[in-house]
């Protein structure tokens, strides 16, 4: 053997080469290349590895050689212009992803795979790869809202620097109304999980009511004040603030995060503000109930003990209400806010551009 094609392993790639032959997960190919690396750094001939490997001579020689000259990660991919050709024009390909993103059939609202095969005359396979390598989901739509509101920079500014920059010697809450819980109950018994069966209830249900619950977060430490009411008008909404002055430290101040509800502007909750200084409200911008933290805790709440929950009474449901509460209390987590009011403002913006456009 001539001596500039003797291999010659490094430590490193003889641990990373060894490694990609004890691995189960290793691609085919590169396990073979790894093999006939290993077996040249045994001073073996390409007729002898060929042999071992039932691979042919060429295929030695070309991995060899490949290695000495790029090193571990040659074996890792192809030379350009190896495997199968496309035939699939690239005419074709602009022209199937220029109709997805620009067009309709001319019975329904987009494109499925079948519908686009058919009428390219191509196979679904083809419009799979396609759409995945430009990333096209015609099958998704989100949906989003602007929101209207003359100062809402300024009320965005505030909030997010409530999130941010909270000021010192005063609790930040986010507040906000969960109406209408309902009370359902199953009109049989809930059949309980099973391997292979997962836990099953009836589709119809029995209502006994309905609570709202008003709740405030604190963006401190991630713990509830919650009560739970009849109604939600500002007799309620006062009480609630009662209840928040009695369980807050009196010496700190309190920031209220609030969405824009008739009943957070009454004029007797602006008198009780008056009588209690330490409290302040901030109100979102209209439409923008993302920015209160608390809508994320209502979720939480919702899917993890309301929504599956059977109540046989409105007291059934407070009491589990109650009961999740407490257990948050007992071992809260915060939710961290970490965007920034110029990161809001270009996804906005860059909204709005497409709306224009």
């Amino acid at each position: 053997m001539r001596r500039k094609n003797v291999v010659v392993l490094k430590d490193e790639d003889r641990q990373q080469l060894e490694k990609c032959v004890r691995s189960p997960t290793t691609p085919a190919r590169l396990l073979m290349r790894a093999k006939v690396v290993l077996a040249a750094a045994e001073r073996l001939d390409d007729m002898q590895i060929a042999s071992r490997l039932s691979v042919s001579r060429h295929t030695c020689r070309l991995w060899r050689q490949r290695y000495l000259a790029q090193g571990f990660e040659g074996l890792r991919k192809d030379a350009p212009g190896r495997g199968r050709k496309p035939h699939i024009g690239r005419r074709k390909v602009q022209r199937i992803v220029a109709q997805t993103m620009n067009e309709t059939p001319a019975n329904a609202t987009h494109w499925s795979v079948r519908t686009m095969a058919k009428a390219e005359k191509v196979s679904p396979a083809t419009v799979q790869r396609i759409w995945r390598r430009y990333q096209l989901k015609p099958h998704l739509v989100h949906t989003f809202k602007m929101s209207k509101d003359p100062a809402f920079f300024e009320k965005l500014e505030d909030i997010v620097g409530l999130y941010l920059n909270p000021p010192d010697k005063a609790l930040v809450f986010c507040f906000d109304e969960k109406s209408q819980i309902q009370a359902l109950d199953r009109t049989r018994p809930i059949l309980p999980l099973r391997q292979g069966i997962p836990e099953r209830q009836t589709h119809d249900y029995i209502r006994h009511g309905t609570t709202t619950l008003f709740a405030a977060l604190s963006v401190l430490d991630g713990t509830v004040i919650g009560q739970c009411h009849d109604k939600h008008r500002h007799q309620e909404f006062i009480k609630f603030l009662n209840l928040l002055d009695r369980q807050t430290p009196t010496d700190k101040q309190l920031h209220l995060i609030v969405d824009n509800y008739a009943t957070h502007k009454h004029p007797k909750v602006k008198a009780w503000l008056k009588r209690h200084k330490r409290f302040h409200l901030h109100f979102t911008p209209t439409a923008s109930s993302w920015l209160n933290l608390i809508e994320r805790w209502f979720r939480e709440i919702t899917t993890k003990r309301i929504r599956r929950g059977a109540f046989p009474s409105v007291n059934a449901l407070i009491s589990a209400i109650n009961e999740y509460i407490r257990h948050n209390n007992h071992d809260p987590k915060r939710f961290v806010w970490t965007a920034t009011v110029a990161e809001i403002m270009r996804k906005i913006n860059k909204t709005k551009e497409c709306i224009a456009n």
